[in-house]
């Protein structure tokens, strides 16, 4: 219980029981209010204060909402029956839902890359936005331990990108690879040093539960990608950032949903258009990978083409992980690159499988 409070206060309190108590489907009526006020403030106050101070917060700019209703009520000096006004079921109208609230903190709880202790800070913070009842209902949530290998370099990054895209300045990094020590280590240029990478910023994005870099690495005119949990030592560079114009691929602008529905694993190089056939059973699996971008023809009971515009690099692994039912039929190139790597895989497990059967003799 709150120790007793001077009356200046009054209007404070009664937003912040709006604040915890109130939403659409839950409201208080001004004795309600006044009630509170009494039991969690030490506050005594008549309804006709409650509603003064409601129409103030109104006034200043509040969206509160409440119902209004009429009943006929004797005038004290003549005694006839007059209309007068109830004001009631007061709410404080919120900027999100308690869905969109639950959806935010879900979407956090499935991130891969925010340590945990951020992660409940960040939720904590989300459910400040509501009320006392999106809290009851999410107080069992739990997340998973830290078992993350990411740092709270992350959030850094974010910043620093942040300021060079809305600047249009380069930026400098360390881009790092994981060891067998399950630590990041720096990549290393052909003498051995740590590579510095001097690149154009332009977009972030988020692919398969990660967020990446979408940019123009400065030695070269084509889009690349970086992922932002492997970037260390990243600084905001004074040269300005090159012009999307001239880099191949962004010539007339850079249009993300068409970049994240071609990179499906975010890889770098050529796009272009591929035909496969694929069993009718997948069609679940390319909608969610390809998007709606995709053409289906040549139809039967149990197969089906398909045509889409994807990055080369990216189709490739896509195909190997479906391999047992689909085909690539163009381009030429591609289909010849994954049959080559199905060949290989197949003599690495014969290979194996021959030296497990010599070794047991």
């Amino acid at each position: 219980m709150y120790t007793a409070q001077p009356k200046k206060m009054l209007i404070m309190n009664i937003l912040d029981i709006l604040k915890k108590y109130t939403d659409e489907n839950h409201r208080l009526s001004q004795k309600e209010i006044a009630d509170i006020l009494k039991s969690e403030y030490d506050m005594t106050v008549d309804r006709k204060a409650v509603k003064r101070n409601l129409m103030n917060l109104i006034d200043f700019g509040y969206e509160i909402e409440y119902s209004e209703s009429v009943r006929m009520v004797p005038n004290r000096s003549t005694g006839k029956l007059e209309e007068s006004y109830i004001l009631s079921d007061f709410y404080l109208v919120r900027d999100f839902t308690d869905s969109e609230l639950r959806l935010l903190i879900d979407s956090l709880l499935f991130s891969k890359h925010i340590p945990y202790s951020q992660c409940r800070e960040l939720i904590g913070k989300l459910e400040g936005l509501s009320n006392r009842y999106l809290r009851s209902r999410v107080k069992h949530i739990k997340t998973m331990p830290d078992l993350s290998l990411h740092s709270q370099q992350l959030f850094y990054t974010i910043e620093i990108l942040d300021e060079a895209i809305g600047k249009h300045r380069q930026i400098s990094f360390t881009y790092n690879s994981y060891g067998t020590d399950k630590r990041l280590h720096p990549r290393r240029d052909s003498n051995g040093g740590i590579r510095e990478y001097v690149v154009n910023p332009y977009q972030i994005a988020a692919a398969n539960g990660r967020y990446y870099l979408i940019c123009n690495y400065d030695r070269y005119d084509n889009v690349a990608n970086y992922r932002l949990d492997r970037i260390t030592n990243i600084k905001l560079l004074p040269t300005p950032a090159k012009p999307m114009e001239k880099v191949k691929g962004l010539e007339n602008g850079f249009d993300l949903p068409k970049h994240m529905a071609e990179h499906i694993y975010m890889f770098a190089g050529e796009s272009g258009i591929v035909t496969f056939r694929a069993k009718k059973y997948l069609l679940n699996d390319i909608i969610d990978w390809f998007g709606g971008g995709v053409t289906f023809f040549d139809e039967t009971d149990e197969e089906v083409s398909v045509r889409v515009r994807v990055n080369f690099a990216a189709m490739r692994r896509w195909a190997l992980q479906y391999a047992l039912h689909t085909k690539i039929l163009s381009p030429e190139p591609l289909a010849e690159q994954v049959r080559n790597d199905i060949k290989e895989a197949t003599e690495n497990y014969l290979f194996a499988d021959t030296k497990a059967k010599s070794t047991q003799k």
